[in-house]
């Protein structure tokens, strides 16, 4: 049993014949082809995959593309029509037109040229969600530069790793950018970056904030000053040429660069944005992610511009001066897709959604973390008011694009599931020994057969890339790391990260599932479960709660919520209330929780690392309620 969408939905969406899974599955390269030949290609490929070198996958072999010409050129026919809508936090908005942004991608292609940027260098780009930070990305890969995205919100030694690690010659950023109120200086932390690591030949400065900043003579560049009008013909590309490194948020270890191709990658995008997202021309898409990690990227940029969307941009915080924000860019602009992460659900559902016009909605998607029954819930009844579909999406950094969602128009939602496989895609859930699991039985999410959106590689780390994702189940098997379970009718539930089950006197316990339990209460706004250790039990679960009403009252209700739906053995030793929780790339890092309490560390790469400052008072011996 499961929810479908109303008639109309399904009438008009991209795909409403279920066959397209027998049909991929009985010949998946096909499948892929379809999709690849709708994008434009200079040279035909010449082989669907290459396998030779496994866990090493390449994809249209022989090919021929330009991401930046597939997602502006190409849509020359629509030149007229909104590209790009932005809104910045003080209400300053812009719309670039396709056209718009045609004739800026090629003034700005040439400006880096004449800064000696060529094909395969590498530019790193520090900068927050603005029109020319999307430009910055379609010009680089117009040139066939490869684009390092920067998160804005890193602090200098967390940029600086990223372009050492990255070996980038070269820096885009902003004079400053605007969050909450407030305006922060990103060139100073850039240039802090830049002496950290000191291989930056040029930096192009965008003037957003106006505010006073030092430039250094030779080196340092005004956007405004180098741009000039001009067309700059698309590079030639090899399908397998790097398009971009993504840097992973890092939660166990260092960050990852992730390497993604140009042709597979795009084909990857441009497919589920209209398999998954169920976009057209037509429509408005808010990807409320930031560009500084993948969700930015895949569906804020190259999806959506490759199907010939518009897309929304917003500058600030989507809470900010209120939390209903959110809901006057939707009404403001008429927002058809809204894909945005749990979070930022948790953090706006006590507005009154009954006060905006939220009629243009069609469909919602969640992404990043798992969501809890109740949050869904709210999202499809309050915010799409049961006509637009609620699709849960599973995905990686590393894979690129969607590997598990439902196909709105014809897979049933159920609350919290991310539905099935995709077609094209072939995933398992087995255990420690390889086996298929049983179903509700929880193990290993893998992926059985490669795909185009998969990752090259981790840049100049061969054997992270075999360690981490090719060595449990061998070479063609994917070990994504997270851990699920799936229901009789093949929906897969996703219950965490595999270290997120803990082990406690004995008895497994999923600390995913004690989160969703602890949204339950209404005072809870967010919450983030970590095992810490104990003398007698090994392990004792300790939750970090964000709460306007933290209080000794709260935390009662909390564990009595946790007793009652999953049992005493569940219950929290240590509840601690705090302000907000550890984030990088808009994500909790657990991991960060658990160095600063228990390890004492002060974790790198967040975006807030005065929260773990503020952990790190807390005493791993500590039991009962902590309010900080």
């Amino acid at each position: 049993m499961g929810i479908y969408p109303p008639k109309e939905f399904i009438q008009q969406a991209n795909v409403r014949d279920p066959a397209i899974y027998s049909r991929a599955s009985e010949n998946w390269v096909e499948f892929w082809e379809d999709f690849a030949r709708e994008l434009e290609w200079f040279e035909p490929w010449e082989k669907f995959l290459d396998d030779s070198k496994a866990p090493y996958f390449r994809f249209f072999v022989g090919g021929k593309i330009n991401a930046c010409y597939n997602c502006v050129d190409r849509h020359a026919d629509m030149r007229n029509k909104a590209a790009l809508i932005w809104e910045g936090e003080n209400g300053e908005t812009r719309t670039l037109t396709y056209f718009q942004l045609y004739r800026e991608v090629n003034a700005f292609s040439a400006a880096l040229r004449e800064l000696g940027v060529e094909k395969g260098s590498r530019v790193a780009i520090y900068m927050p969600n603005i029109p020319e930070a999307v430009v910055a990305m379609l010009a680089c890969a117009r040139i066939g530069a490869t684009h390092v995205f920067i998160f804005e919100g890193f602090s200098a030694r967390s940029a600086g790793f990223r372009l050492k690690d990255s070996r980038s010659e070269f820096l885009i950023t902003a004079d400053g950018y605007y969050r909450r109120g407030e305006v922060t200086n990103l060139k100073e932390k850039a240039d802090q970056a830049i002496e950290q690591y000191g291989g930056i030949k040029s930096v192009v400065v965008v003037r957003r904030a106006g505010i006073d900043v030092e430039m250094v003579d030779g080196r340092d560049h005004w956007y405004h000053e180098i741009t000039k009008k001009g067309y700059t013909e698309p590079e030639i590309l090899d399908s397998n040429h790097p398009l971009f490194i993504m840097y992973t948020s890092g939660s166990t270890a260092e960050p990852k660069g992730v390497v993604h191709s140009t042709g597979g990658y795009l084909v990857h995008v441009y497919a589920t944005s209209k398999l998954v997202l169920d976009l057209k021309p037509n429509d408005i898409i808010w990807t409320t992610a930031s560009l500084g990690w993948i969700t930015g990227h895949s569906y804020g940029v190259y999806g959506p511009l490759s199907v010939g969307a518009t897309v929304l941009m917003y500058e600030g915080a989507p809470d900010y001066p209120d939390k209903c924000r959110t809901f006057e860019i939707i009404e403001k602009y008429g927002v058809s897709v809204f894909y945005t992460v749990p979070t930022l659900a948790r953090m706006i559902l006590t507005c009154k959604t009954d006060s905006y016009d939220l009629s243009t909605i069609r469909l919602i998607g969640t992404v990043g973390e798992p969501i809890e029954p109740e949050t869904w819930t709210w999202l499809y009844r309050e915010v799409g008011r049961e006509r637009a579909p609620v699709v849960n999406t599973w995905w990686q950094t590393e894979t690129g694009g969607h590997v598990i969602s439902q196909l709105p128009a014809l897979t049933p939602m159920k609350p919290a599931s991310v539905g099935k496989a995709l077609p094209g895609f072939e995933v398992a859930i087995l255990d420690d020994g390889g086996k298929p699991v049983k179903p509700f039985e929880i193990g290993n999410l893998v992926i059985k057969r490669p795909f185009p959106g998969l990752m090259l590689e981790i840049s100049g780390d061969p054997k992270s890339y075999v360690k981490f994702y090719w060595s449990k189940y061998g070479k063609r098997v994917y070990f994504t790391g997270d851990s699920a379970y799936m229901d009789e009718e093949g929906h897969i539930w996703i219950v965490g990260r595999v270290d997120d089950v803990l082990n406690i006197s004995g008895h497994r316990v999923s600390l995913i599932e004690i989160e969703q339990v602890a949204m339950g209460v209404k005072e809870v706004r967010e919450v983030s479960a970590i095992g810490i250790p104990d003398r007698v039990k090994g392990s004792v679960i300790a939750l970090f709660v964000v709460s306007e009403e933290a209080s000794e009252e709260v935390g009662r209700k909390i564990t009595e919520k946790i007793e009652r739906d999953i049992g005493k053995i569940a219950k929290p030793g240590l509840i601690v209330f705090v302000p907000e929780l550890p984030k990088s790339s808009g994500k909790v890092v657990k991991r960060a929780i658990y160095d600063a309490v228990v390890g004492k560390k002060k974790p790198a790469f967040l975006s807030n690392p005065e929260v773990a400052e503020m952990l790190m008072k807390i005493k791993p011996s500590e039991r009962g309620v902590v309010i900080l």
